[in-house]
C-alpha cells in the first residue's frame, strides 16, 4: 500500500464524504472509489459502509485507520531526520511511451542508475494519452509524458524536452488533407486548436490509437498526419515522409504525484540531473 492510498483513506475516514474528499484531494470520484476498493481487497475487509444516512466507517475501517495513521506518522518521522541514502534500494515504477523509452529515458535515468544501482526499474509502456491517469491512480510512481496546459493539482512536473507538433504526409499527397489524427490525447488537442486557428474544416480519414500506427497510415497514403517531431525522428518512417511546418509545441516532462515528492525513491529520481 502506498502513501497516497493511505492518505486518501484517512481523509475519507475524517470527512465520510466521497465528494468532499475527491474535491479536497484533487482526485476524481472514480479514482477515489477504486483506491478504497483496492484497499478493501488487500485488507480482506470492508472499510466503509454506505447507507441511507451516508458513509460510515466499519469496525475494520476504524482498526485500519489506526494502522494508517501509525504508518504515515513513522514515515514522517523517518523523513524528518534523513536525506536520500546513498544505498537506496527498492522498485521504481515508471511509465513511458515506446518513443520516450528510446529517446529520453537513457539520459534521464542514467544518473539515477549511477548514483543508486540497487534501485530496480520497472518500466511500463502504453498509450501516451493514459499516462497521467495511470500515475494519478497509483499504478506507477512516475511518468514521462506530454504536459497538458492544466496539470491536475495532485501532480507536479518538470520539463525535460520540448518537441514540435507537425504535419507529415506521403510524397505526392496533397498538403490540405484529409487528415489522420490521434484518437485522443494532447497531440489531437493541438491538431484541433490549429484547425480552429487556421479556419480548416478537416476531413478525418482515420483516428488511430498510437502515433506509430498513425505514421503507418500516413505512409500508406490515407492522409496528412499530425504527430510530434520526436515520434517521427525515432520511427522507421523518418526520411520517407514529407514534413510540414510546426503547428504547435509539446513539452514533455517527468511527472510524479505531489504527495510522493518526499518518498526516497521518487526524490532520488526527481533530483537526479539529466545526463
Amino acid at each position: 500500500m502506498d502513501q497516497r492510498e493511505l492518505e486518501l483513506f484517512l481523509h475519507l475516514a475524517r470527512t465520510l464524504n466521497y465528494g468532499r474528499t475527491s474535491l479536497e484531494c484533487h482526485v476524481s470520484a472514480a479514482t477515489l472509489t477504486r483506491t478504497i476498493q483496492r484497499l478493501e481487497v488487500r485488507t480482506g475487509s470492508r472499510l466503509f459502509d454506505r447507507g441511507p444516512r451516508g458513509v460510515v466507517l466499519t469496525a475494520d475501517g476504524r482498526r485500519f485507520s489506526t494502522y494508517a495513521e501509525q504508518v504515515l506518522g513513522l514515515w514522517s518521522d523517518y523523513r524528518a531526520g534523513t536525506d536520500v541514502p546513498p544505498d537506496l534500494a527498492g522498485e521504481l515504477r515508471i511509465f513511458a511511451t515506446v518513443t520516450a523509452c528510446e529517446a529520453l529515458l537513457p539520459d534521464l535515468l542514467a544518473p539515477l542508475r549511477a548514483a543508486h544501482p540497487q534501485i530496480r526499474l520497472d518500466i511500463r509502456t502504453g498509450d501516451a494519452a493514459m499516462a497521467l491517469a495511470r500515475l494519478d491512480e497509483g499504478e506507477v510512481d512516475a511518468a514521462v509524458a506530454g504536459i497538458p496546459k492544466r496539470l491536475p493539482e495532485s501532480l507536479v512536473s518538470r520539463t525535460i524536452f520540448t518537441t514540435d507538433v507537425l504535419s507529415v504526409s506521403a510524397p505526392g499527397m496533397p498538403a490540405d488533407g484529409p487528415y489522420v489524427v490521434p484518437a485522443r490525447g494532447l497531440v489531437r488537442e493541438a491538431a484541433f486548436r490549429w484547425f480552429r486557428r487556421t479556419g480548416v474544416r478537416p476531413v478525418i480519414a482515420a483516428e488511430p490509437d498510437g502515433h506509430e500506427a498513425l505514421l503507418a497510415l500516413v505512409d500508406l497514403g490515407y492522409g496528412v498526419g499530425i504527430v510530434p517531431r520526436l515520434v517521427l525522428d525515432t520511427s522507421a518512417f523518418s526520411g520517407r515522409l514529407v514534413e510540414g511546418p510546426p503547428l504547435d509545441q509539446l513539452p514533455i516532462g517527468l511527472c510524479v504525484r505531489r504527495t510522493d515528492l518526499h518518498r526516497p525513491l521518487v526524490t532520488a529520481l526527481w533530483n537526479a540531473p539529466a545526463r
